[in-house]
């Protein structure tokens, strides 16, 4: 299956919102982070990707219509490449500090944890993200102005590159309408999905540790 969206979006910028509203649209599914927690084989295909190794991406993404989020997100100039009909959605929050307000309370704590020896699985998929944070993001992830100054280099990219017929400028206040009129098809008469709130983010992990010691 061809991609029709590729998602340029970096994480905590509705990303899962937009897996949600994305499968709805398309009627297949969409890739997220989530992906890799669920097929864990997945971590070893991101992390040779990372290192600049070559990747099948018709197979590992093979069943999905869509991409948001990272790691995919990090690849969105490979992913176009391989899909050159796709639209790229790029998520965004309407100021650069909420991203880093919601990222400092999120993600950054979450990958920065200590590698669990008896998860390997939950091992793999950190230590490919902190590699993907370093290498395709910006070495200084953790700290406020560096990943801020990669934010918005980063959305300033997919501006510059992405032919404005084809990019689909999203923010979370904006619903199913930007969307709905790039892929041509009408605008659901439910509201537009708001799942992954901060707090929902730290439930998940909760309940992830908890199965993980059982």
């Amino acid at each position: 299956m061809e991609l029709k969206i590729v998602g340029a979006g970096l994480g905590r910028t509705g990303t899962n919102s937009l897996k949600v509203a994305l499968e709805q649209l398309l009627g297949d599914p969409c890739y997220h982070m989530y992906e890799v927690a669920a097929h864990p084989a997945d971590a070893a295909r991101w992390h040779a990707a990372v290192r600049g190794e070559r990747v099948d991406w018709d197979a590992l993404l093979a069943g999905y219509a869509a991409t948001v989020d990272w790691p995919a997100s990090a690849f969105w100039r490979e992913l176009l490449e391989a899909n050159p009909r796709a639209l790229v959605l790029l998520s965004t929050r309407e100021h650069a500090e909420q991203w880093w307000e919601s990222a400092a309370r999120t993600i950054i704590p979450t990958v920065s944890q200590p590698l669990p020896v008896d998860d390997p699985d939950t091992a793999a998929r950190r230590g490919m993200i902190r590699d993907m944070m370093r290498m395709r993001f910006t070495p200084d992830w953790r700290e406020r102005d560096g990943a801020i100054a990669a934010y918005e280099r980063h959305n300033a990219q997919v501006r510059a590159t992405v032919p404005a017929a084809r990019l689909i400028d999203w923010r979370p206040g904006d619903g199913w309408e930007p969307i709905c009129s790039a892929l041509g098809v009408p605008v659901p008469d439910e509201p537009f999905p708001h799942v992954n709130t901060t707090a929902q983010f730290h439930s998940r992990q909760e309940k992830d540790a908890e199965q993980g010691a059982s």
